[in-house]
């Protein structure tokens, strides 16, 4: 589940970055909102869906999730950063940015002018991207790194 995880992030990433560019584009070249943009939000926020699911998953049942608060205390957790950040900090920085990626797709549903439909998806997605990139335990982040790709 960890690799299918890992490997997901980089969808969730490109799609995020697909509807910033997207946004940007329709809002700074005052286009017409088309299914097509409506599309690139909702699959950046299924992408993100899916992305929990299997988060929880590992949450509950892997060891640096909720084992881990039940083994050590939250206490102890709380003290030492890798298992903080693993039991506290990317979960509700990921739960942060899906909230970001729903109210995005939101604006896209939403019947208001297409450049202010653009502006809202331009800022939600891109909250959203910030708050994943600050939370994504990478490879050179010492305590918690995670390699780039599985099995590497």
């Amino acid at each position: 589940m960890i690799h299918l995880h890992n490997l997901l992030r980089w969808v969730v990433l490109i799609l995020a970055v697909v509807a910033i560019v997207k946004s940007y584009s329709g809002m700074s070249g005052k286009r017409v909102f088309t299914a097509g943009d409506k599309k690139t939000s909702l699959f950046f926020m299924i992408s993100m869906d899916i992305q929990l699911l299997i988060g929880l998953v590992l949450y509950f049942t892997g060891a640096m999730g909720i084992k881990n608060i039940q083994n050590q205390g939250m206490a102890a957790v709380m003290k030492d950063s890798a298992s903080r950040f693993f039991a506290v900090e990317h979960l509700v920085g990921m739960l942060l940015a899906i909230v970001f990626a729903h109210v995005a797709y939101a604006f896209a549903k939403k019947n208001i002018e297409d450049n202010k439909k653009f502006k809202k998806i331009f800022l939600f997605s891109l909250l959203s991207l910030i708050v994943m990139l600050a939370t994504i335990p990478w490879p050179f982040r010492e305590a918690i790194a995670r390699p780039l790709f599985p099995g590497m």
